[in-house]
């Protein structure tokens, strides 16, 4: 509960995440505007940081899975110390977020119950941070694995090395080869331009295509975590519009059902994919573990 002040506070901008939300203090007068995201750029296996993810911790998924994990301080990397989120330049990547492993756990569930099949899929998963949903799905036998964040560094820092950790132990392991994966860093406006390449880029609610034709794109879209700015979800959503396979692509997301003080959450990213009316959507889970808010698990896919 704020306390009430006699007087305006100072300009202050402030971040803090005690128990899995979001909440921002502001005070009497705008700081200066967030600088320009930067420009979208491909991030090459070969690109791994020095200040590289180390001391690897296992998530386990069930009693016949880890995933490994590292562990990358923000200060080492941005020069930012017990924040989340600084505008324009850090979105929270180098930080395991709850919805990453409740979008594994369901991912799980849904091939072991035959909901879902990753064989031989192409992948895309945005705002990957750890990319833990992603190199699970490699694991399970996708096809190719791209993983998108924000930042370039979290690409270098993090994310290759858990890649390299879980899929490149050894060479005898396993079929995923570095052909297999790509990583693209940039601002959801612009990333579609890289991970297209070579794909025709086209809005499926405005060009209808026999399923024959079909439409070229990711067969699956794995997000965690993604929904918190309000501001940014339009974005979010044309991208995966542009992004998804037509007609059989689906989308998974993982998400707080609100998070408060930035008025993002799933809610609200449900209501944009409802008023826009191109998908159907289904509630897979909802976690109230007492970590975090409510969160929740969502399933889209084409009408």
């Amino acid at each position: 509960m704020e306390e009430t002040k006699p007087t305006p506070a100072p300009p202050l901008f402030s971040f803090s995440n005690p128990s899995g939300s979001f909440g921002f203090g502001f005070g009497a007068a705008p700081g200066p505007p967030p600088p320009p995201p930067p420009p979208a750029v491909e991030v090459l296996l070969s690109e791994e940081s020095p200040i590289a993810a180390g001391n690897l911790e296992p998530v386990v998924v069930d009693d016949s899975l880890s995933i490994y994990k590292g562990r990358v301080n923000t200060s080492d990397v941005f020069g930012v110390k017990n924040s989340d989120l600084v505008p324009g330049k850090y979105e929270g990547g180098l930080k395991l977020w709850e919805g990453s492993l409740d979008l594994v756990k369901t991912l799980n569930s849904d091939i072991k119950d035959d909901r879902l099949l990753i064989e031989g899929k192409h992948i895309l998963e945005l705002g990957c941070g750890h990319g833990l949903p992603g190199i699970y799905a490699a694991l399970k036998g996708a096809g190719l694995v791209h993983f998108q964040d924000f930042n370039a560094e979290v690409l270098r820092c993090l994310t290759i090395p858990n890649v390299k950790a879980n899929l490149f132990k050894e060479s005898s392991q396993g079929t995923f080869t570095s052909r297999s994966v790509g990583f693209y860093a940039g601002d959801w406006g612009e990333i579609d331009k890289l991970l297209l390449r070579g794909d025709a880029v086209q809005d499926k609610t405005t060009n209808l295509q026999t399923e024959n034709e079909g439409y070229r794109g990711y067969d699956i879209i794995l997000m965690a975590e993604t929904v918190y700015a309000l501001d940014s979800l339009p974005s979010l959503y044309r991208l995966i519009k542009k992004c998804l396979h037509y007609p059989s692509g689906v989308v998974y997301m993982a998400g707080k059902k609100h998070y408060f003080g930035v008025g993002g959450g799933t809610r609200q990213f449900l209501r944009l994919v409802t008023e826009d009316g191109a998908l159907q959507s289904d509630l897979l889970a909802e976690v109230t573990d007492g970590s975090s808010n409510v969160r929740e698990v969502w399933k889209f896919s084409f009408k």
